[in-house]
């Protein structure tokens, strides 16, 4: 999918939310525990409830491989049916990989050849060799920048000698390797104002922003100091979503959490739009 296409979804579907589908099997309704598959058959439903109101859906790799072959097994149907059922969706493979060349190249490999997502998480602290095997052709980086964890502070935002922060020199390094038209970059939604230095390094490239809903973020803030004029968005939402009910409901809960969203999205959109034009 290209930068265009995503662009176009967002104003079709007058939404920039990607759903994140961290399934964790102690958290599903108890009544699909008796499915051959429960995770995917609690993803299956998540999915036929939420896609009019999403552009992207970002499987988190922990909540699969916890659950060993199986959890494999149910991450590769999940990013199936969303192949087969929904086309125009950005499929993110939440991974957060990032080795030595000829590691990345098979981490790469894994996901581009065998499971066709369209985007990988990658940590940039091996450098360029680590990140480049990603770079496949039609494919994307998503590239962690400035999180929203207590702990992005230890390494994050430190300072060297010249005044520049790590995230800044992750930013401007990581632009000789790809174009906006291949790399993301990860943003918390709890930075606030920090989009704005995003910004200032990288306005053209679209961020994913986790931590809107269970982790607190401002979805308003995000978008003000964080939207350019491609939208240059994905904001996910995860637990908020999937998990708003625990009953045989689910489905259907999740589907109003995700119109709600979407809706208040559509509003944003709307805005700052009719702002830019």
């Amino acid at each position: 999918m290209t930068k265009q296409d995503l662009y176009n979804n967002i104003r079709r579907k007058q939404s920039f939310l990607c759903i994140g589908l961290d399934t964790d099997i102690r958290r599903i309704p108890p009544h699909l525990l008796e499915a051959d598959d429960p995770v995917f058959a609690f993803n299956k439903a998540i999915i036929d409830a939420t896609a009019p109101y999403c552009v992207a859906y970002k499987p988190n790799l922990a909540f699969y491989e916890s659950l060993g072959a199986k959890g494999i097994v149910a991450f590769e149907r999940t990013v199936d049916y969303l192949r087969a059922s929904c086309p125009d969706q950005f499929i993110i493979a939440d991974a957060k990989r990032g080795d030595i060349g000829n590691t990345s190249e098979l981490y790469a490999r894994t996901f581009f050849e065998h499971t066709d997502v369209d985007a990988v998480t990658v940590a940039p602290y091996m450098g360029e060799d680590s990140v480049k095997p990603f770079l496949v052709e039609g494919r994307w980086v998503i590239l962690l920048a400035l999180t929203s964890n207590k702990g992005s502070q230890d390494f994050q935002m430190t300072v060297d000698a010249n005044g520049e922060r790590l995230f800044e020199k992750v930013l401007k390094r990581s632009q000789q390797w790809a174009s906006d038209e291949q790399m993301m970059y990860v943003v918390g939604a709890t930075q606030g104002k920090m989009f704005l230095d995003i910004r200032r390094y990288a306005p053209h490239h679209f961020l994913l922003v986790p931590g809107v809903g269970a982790q607190g973020g401002s979805l308003e803030e995000v978008c003000r100091y964080g939207m350019n004029k491609q939208c240059g968005l994905l904001v996910n939402s995860s637990r908020a979503i999937i998990y708003a009910d625990n009953s045989e409901a689910f489905a259907d809960a999740a589907k109003a959490e995700a119109h709600k969203i979407q809706t208040e999205m559509a509003a944003y959109l709307a805005d700052f739009f009719e702002f830019a034009e």
